[in-house]
């Protein structure tokens, strides 16, 4: 389905389909580093991961993460969307994209319009970003949507806090 668009980008629901991609950048080693490990290994693993996850989300929560494509292509270069976070109550913004389309601006540009899709259809007022300390790109990306550091905070019940931007 169909969530929205940029002048580069197209954003829409995940399908089971998409798990082989997903796959693949599940294991990139910068979202093992950045983001983290979910021990998806196969397209089953990926499969279950899109149906419990995101897929879930749509239904429980009215959004969650959405499969960014570029518009004039077509092609899967990433995810972004927002997160209910159960443990802080907080909803916030994640992205994660495939080397190669790094450093293009892509990340903020969907990360922008879909904060502004979260405003404007669901009425979010407070969208947060949560960020590894060391992720310095992810950071900047955080910095341009005019989101400062606010406090370290964990993201679930028994994780390492981390950077909280708001």
């Amino acid at each position: 389905m169909h969530v929205l668009d940029t002048t580069r980008l197209h954003l829409r629901h995940f399908t089971e389909q998409d798990a082989d991609w997903v796959l693949r950048l599940l294991n990139e080693p910068s979202f093992i580093d950045n983001i983290g490990d979910r021990g998806v290994r196969d397209p089953a693993a990926a499969e279950a991961f899109l149906l419990k996850g995101p897929m879930a989300a749509y239904t429980r929560d009215g959004f969650s993460l959405f499969a960014v494509e570029e518009a004039t292509t077509h092609t899967c270069i990433g995810m972004c969307g927002l997160l209910k976070r159960e443990f802080t109550g907080e909803v916030d913004v994640g992205y994660a994209f495939f080397p190669e389309y790094s450093g293009l601006g892509y990340a903020t540009e969907a990360a922008a319009a879909v904060i502004a899709w979260g405003r404007a259809t669901k009425g979010l007022v407070r969208i947060v970003g949560f960020v590894s300390p060391h992720n310095e790109a992810s950071i900047r990306v955080l910095q341009k949507l005019g989101m400062r550091y606010e406090k370290h905070a964990p993201i679930a019940e028994g994780t390492t806090p981390i950077a909280l931007y708001a």
